[in-house]
């Protein structure tokens, strides 16, 4: 057994640390799906899915690989799963047949509640113990990490 002890608050291990939330994070969601019989989407689905609930247009695939940081291969691939799962469907553009917007279906939009829940535990769960200044200030800082790489 090591003596070494990880210290979460040095800057070293600042990406590891951000990691281990994510890893986390991604484990409360799949709980979650589980716990609400939704089976075959991951956390990554649902990152579309999310994105789509709060859109009120129709999106290109480059508008949401844009939005949630995929690339395009990475996209298709997560995509062409929630066409087969009859979550969303490809319809193309009546004025111009190359662009193609993926929209939600019927049985993605009847599990809007759920995710919503599931998006309102996450935030409640990520925040718990924090006071608004705290909030403000974690996701500002949190945006100036981001928009240094």
């Amino acid at each position: 057994m090591s003596n070494y002890i990880f210290v979460m608050t040095d800057p070293e291990y600042i990406i590891t640390f951000m990691t281990m939330i994510r890893s986390k994070a991604n484990n409360m969601i799949v709980a979650e799906f589980k716990k609400n019989n939704i089976t075959g989407i991951a956390p990554s689905h649902a990152a579309i899915l999310n994105f789509l609930y709060k859109s009120k247009i129709k999106l290109r695939m480059v508008d949401i690989a844009e939005q949630i940081q995929r690339d395009k291969s990475t996209l298709t691939v997560l995509v062409n799963k929630l066409v087969k799962l009859g979550y969303v469907k490809r319809e193309r553009s009546d004025e111009d047949s190359r662009i193609t917007y993926i929209v939600l279906t019927k049985k993605a939009l009847e599990l809007k509640p759920t995710f919503t829940r599931i998006a309102r535990l996450m935030i409640k769960t990520a925040f718990k113990d924090f006071d608004q200044k705290e909030q403000k200030l974690l996701m500002d800082k949190l945006g100036k990490l981001y928009n240094n790489y």
